[in-house]
């Protein structure tokens, strides 16, 4: 991964002033940044609800409720990734050091993934240089896809913001089949490559045939309909739970509104780290109380960028505050219905299909 320098720029005193208003607003009103009641509420649902809906689907006595339980199972294991797993990923569920690596290990390798690779390489990849390649894991280099203006233009990528929802269908799919095991053999369609020690690599593999045993061969020997009705429930629940995921989280940094920013031949951007988050992250309904609530804040993704260190519980509240200072220091904040924001999605597959080099929308509010 290619470390990367900064420049200070008007995003050095935004980021600054953000920092110590927002301290003053923690100790004003005695609140953690970590998670609240609310929080821990929302911890005992979202695994209670887990727990229940997989009793229910392994208790099932039809066709009909089996798929009703086993997709609304895996629903909400998505919302408790997105609600208690992220989170505690950045140590910010609870205020326990302890309890967040726990949550977050438990929720995210019972989903057959590896937390240590995820949680590393979210940290201190993706955050630190959005939206940069080289230094961005989450920067693909997919022969499918053609995502920025370094990957070669290929006669099929005219049709890519057609085919785009079928692949997405897969997602899921090529995260636990693939895109982890393709890291152990430093073979992955992402930019940078990623070490994974042994004691890591073994728990990846080990949590994958748990997930394939709770999921497929318990319900195969405990109910009655077969491996081929269980499979079919087993893909639904991933084609479900990758169409949410990159609806929700695909907006926020594919867009032709965000910028792809180019290191000079010394590793140096021309912009602070704070502007490179606003210039790379696009919220959508981020006053929404319904959808904080759902998505654990990352319809706020700009904000979360550049405040990891405090819970998204925290965020409607803290956003009067955020838009404020950005308009203070002279930051383009790009907030928009969702609508805009998936339209501008798709603008950027189709043309990145068709154009050589990038155009970015200049955001109007």
């Amino acid at each position: 991964m290619n470390k990367l320098k900064f420049t200070k720029d008007e995003g050095t005193a935004f980021y600054k002033e953000l920092n110590e208003v927002l301290s003053e607003y923690f100790s004003k009103n005695k609140l953690e940044k970590s998670g609240n009641s609310t929080m821990y509420f929302k911890i005992f649902l979202y695994f209670g609800l887990d727990l229940l809906f997989y009793v229910l689907m392994l208790s099932s006595t039809n066709l009909v409720s089996f798929f009703v339980f086993y997709l609304l199972m895996g629903f909400f294991v998505l919302l408790t990734a997105f609600n208690v797993s992220h989170d505690a990923a950045h140590g910010v569920a609870v205020k326990s050091k302890f309890w967040n690596k726990f949550l977050f290990s438990l929720s995210f390798n019972l989903q057959g993934n590896n937390a240590y690779v995820w949680g590393k390489n979210h940290n201190e990849s993706h955050h630190l240089y959005t939206n940069v390649e080289g230094s961005d894991i989450d920067v693909l280099n997919n022969p499918v896809f053609r995502m920025t203006e370094s990957q070669e233009l290929k006669w099929f990528h005219r049709y890519q913001y057609l085919y785009a929802p079928f692949l997405y269908l897969l997602y899921s799919l090529n995260w636990f089949f693939f895109r982890d095991t393709l890291m152990l053999l430093n073979y992955s369609s992402r930019t940078i490559k990623v070490e994974i020690p042994r004691k890591e690599a073994f728990k990846l593999l080990l949590y994958k045939v748990l997930y394939l045993g709770y999921m497929i061969f318990l319900p195969v020997y405990l109910l009655p309909f077969g491996w081929g009705i269980v499979l079919i429930a087993f893909l639904l629940n991933h084609f479900m739970v990758s169409l949410i995921f990159v609806a929700v989280l695909g907006v926020s940094h594919v867009s032709d509104y965000v910028v792809h920013p180019k290191p000079d031949a010394n590793n140096k951007l021309n912009m602070s780290w704070a502007k490179l988050q606003m210039c790379t992250s696009v919220d959508y309904n981020a006053n929404s109380v319904l959808l904080n609530w759902t998505l654990g804040g990352f319809n706020a993704h700009a904000l979360h960028h550049l405040l990891p260190n405090i819970s998204h519980v925290h965020y409607l509240k803290i956003l009067p505050l955020f838009r404020q200072l950005a308009d203070k220091h002279g930051l383009t904040y790009m907030e928009m219905p969702y609508g805009k924001s998936i339209a501008a999605h798709f603008r950027f597959l189709k043309y990145m299909g068709a154009n050589r080099t990038l155009q970015t929308m200049a955001f109007e509010k």
